[in-house]
């Protein structure tokens, strides 16, 4: 018979499968990464349980676009400063992501928050713009020109941290107990320059990121780097902690009641 597809594979096609995804070469991206001081009540109140508060209350956005061959990807993410036992590192709360494919992986096996959306990284001579979008809404935009070449840093490791979790099949909290998941991951860069410019959030009620203001820029770039990451579970958590949050992940119809802080625009 012919071969059906959606069949089980053979233990060595499964084995080949593996082997070709572990030998990926370098992936590049061109991207714009802005970080900005908010308002440490506002940054605190995004983190569940057991994440903390950094020293500083930092918002970052990071806007890139990837050269996948034949598959070119937007990729972006809206993460703030957190800390989890004396590690230090980012919580993301959004993800936005330009193809389905792009999704699986990070959100079935890292937590990652991913959805897809818009993602643009424009640049016209030295005017750079950026920005995440969905629903219509470009939720943060970063604009400005470039001012400078800066110093190329070495290869860096940074840690972001994703709760990983399956809604029950009955609608009432979760399927197992929610894990802690500590990416790792190491950052080479080859090229890096300085923008000088601002960010604009707008309001969005499934991407509330303008609930995270901004106080101070404290520095965008845009540059070219290429990463890997390697995902550990390093503590179980409380379901009835993390419950509160979960709307997070997910377009939630009756977020249209939740509206913006009193006083903002």
């Amino acid at each position: 018979m012919a071969r059906v597809r959606y069949g089980a594979r053979t233990e060595a096609e499964i084995q080949a499968a593996r082997s070709a995804s572990s030998k990926l070469p370098d992936i590049w991206s061109t991207g714009v990464v802005a970080v900005w001081e908010s308002d440490p009540d506002a940054v605190a109140a995004v983190l569940p349980p057991p994440l903390k508060p950094a020293e500083r209350p930092l918002v970052r956005a990071n806007i890139s676009k990837v050269d996948l061959p034949g598959y070119p990807l937007g990729a972006g993410s809206v993460a703030v400063a957190a800390v989890h036992d004396g590690q230090e590192g980012w919580y993301p709360l959004v993800m936005p992501m330009t193809h389905e494919r792009a999704l699986i992986g990070g959100r079935e096996v890292f937590g990652e928050p991913k959805k897809l959306g818009e993602v643009a990284v424009e640049r016209d001579g030295l005017v750079v713009r950026a920005s995440l979008a969905r629903h219509q809404i470009a939720f943060v935009e970063v604009r400005g020109a470039v001012d400078g070449p800066l110093p190329l840093p070495g290869p860096t490791r940074k840690t972001d941290f994703y709760f990983k979790f399956l809604p029950a099949v009955d609608g009432e909290g979760f399927d197992a107990d929610p894990v802690l998941v500590h990416c790792v991951r190491n950052e080479k860069v080859r090229k890096l320059e300085r923008i000088t410019g601002d960010v604009v959030l707008r309001e969005s009620m499934y991407d509330p990121v303008a609930d995270l203001p901004v106080r101070r820029v404290v520095e965008i770039t845009i540059g070219e780097k290429t990463t890997d990451q390697k995902g550990t579970v390093v503590e179980r958590v409380s379901a009835q902690a993390l419950l509160p949050y979960i709307h997070q992940r997910y377009d939630d119809p009756r977020q249209i009641l939740d509206g913006p802080p009193e006083g903002s625009v």
